[in-house]
């Protein structure tokens, strides 16, 4: 029994510090620490976490240690972070699309209710406070781009529609987007689609 508790305590210990050391504002579930204990184990671990408020369950396992504001409280944490333990782990890729990929981009001020990524991986949904992240399984020609700056855009032009890409917004892009990224687009434009490729010519021009 006595050594039964010190087994416990140590992983309590030993999850605790793979937690402090991920950081704030990182997110993970019970899988990221079976290499400390058993999957009963842990879920004790992170219940126990969980009652004492060092972390936070934000879904069915899905857990976060949060970043304080000093105004604002607990912070959420972003889409990204979400989606990425989602897929998990192994080399998965996710893209965001839509209105969230034209928000990140700051095309759009629209944060959207439902986040869609697209993903090599299984398809999932999961609620996370007043937000649904849906992870939608596509082709590799669909993933062709993703988690570069030219995945992101071609979702972004796609959700905005080419009648609504003004010179304004591609004056947006070039003031936030780096000229040396702008120019990496490039190398992606034959996987975009055709009436996007003026639009990344211009981009990748230097002003």
């Amino acid at each position: 029994m006595k050594s039964n508790w010190k087994q416990q305590k140590s992983i309590d210990y030993q999850i605790l510090k793979a937690i402090n050391a991920f950081g704030h504002g990182a997110v993970f579930v019970p899988t990221d620490f079976l290499s400390l204990g058993s999957r009963q184990a842990v879920d004790i671990v992170l219940h126990r976490l969980v009652r004492k408020g060092t972390i936070r369950r934000l879904a069915r396992g899905i857990y976060d240690f949060p970043e304080e504001h000093p105004n604002l409280g607990k912070l959420q944490p972003s889409p990204e972070k979400i989606a990425e333990v989602l897929v998990g782990r192994d080399c998965t890729r996710i893209q965001p699309t839509g209105a969230y990929a034209a928000n990140i981009l700051g095309l759009s001020e629209q944060v959207p209710a439902k986040v869609v990524f697209l993903t090599d991986g299984p398809s999932r949904m999961v609620k996370i406070g007043t937000t649904t992240i849906q992870l939608r399984r596509t082709t590799p020609k669909n993933m062709a781009m993703a988690g570069r700056l030219s995945g992101l855009l071609v979702q972004a032009l796609r959700e905005l529609g080419k009648e609504n890409i003004t010179a304004e917004r591609l004056e947006q892009l070039k003031r936030i987007i780096p000229l040396d990224a702008r120019q990496e687009l490039l190398k992606d434009i034959r996987f975009a689609p055709e009436w996007m490729h003026s639009i990344f010519r211009e981009l990748a021009e230097e002003t």
